[in-house]
């Protein structure tokens, strides 16, 4: 954080010095009816914002789940991309979730938080096919396979 709030009027007289004060982190001012206002770069705000957004979606998840009740569609509202998944799978997203919303936090970064949703949500296209599905969730015997022969 800071310990200098600028004051409205500062802007003219100071603009360099809080635009530097936001670039390396958050610059605070002080309007004229003691509004606090806060400059930060955008990355970082962007970044507050999804936190902000998975979180609630994961304490929204955890709550569903700990009703040991299979969530509906509509119980996952914007969430209805992981209806493919049973209760033991939803319960790993939301530990996975957990870590990767520490990760993004600790790292000021969403990368890994982007990441891990983006892998979720492929597997989640792909066991809407129920093709797919079965392939993916059959057991396999090593006996089904055999050596391919290198292409001429």
């Amino acid at each position: 954080m800071t310990d200098t709030i600028f004051q409205a009027s500062d802007l003219a007289n100071k603009r360099t010095e809080i635009l530097e004060r936001a670039r390396q982190g958050l610059a605070q001012i002080r309007d004229k009816d003691s509004t606090s206002l806060v400059m930060l770069p955008e990355r970082r705000l962007r970044m507050l914002e999804e936190i902000a957004k998975w979180s609630l979606a994961h304490m929204r998840l955890d709550e569903l789940l700990r009703r040991d009740a299979e969530p509906s569609i509509s119980d996952l509202g914007d969430l209805a991309w992981l209806r493919v998944f049973e209760a033991e799978d939803l319960r790993e997203f939301v530990d996975d979730l957990h870590a990767a919303l520490i990760a993004a936090h600790s790292d000021q970064d969403p990368s890994a938080l982007d990441e891990f949703l983006r892998a979720w949500r492929i597997t989640a296209r792909q066991l809407e096919d129920p093709l797919r599905k079965a392939v993916l969730l059959s057991r396999h015997d090593p006996d089904d396979f055999t050596e391919a022969a290198r292409p001429q």
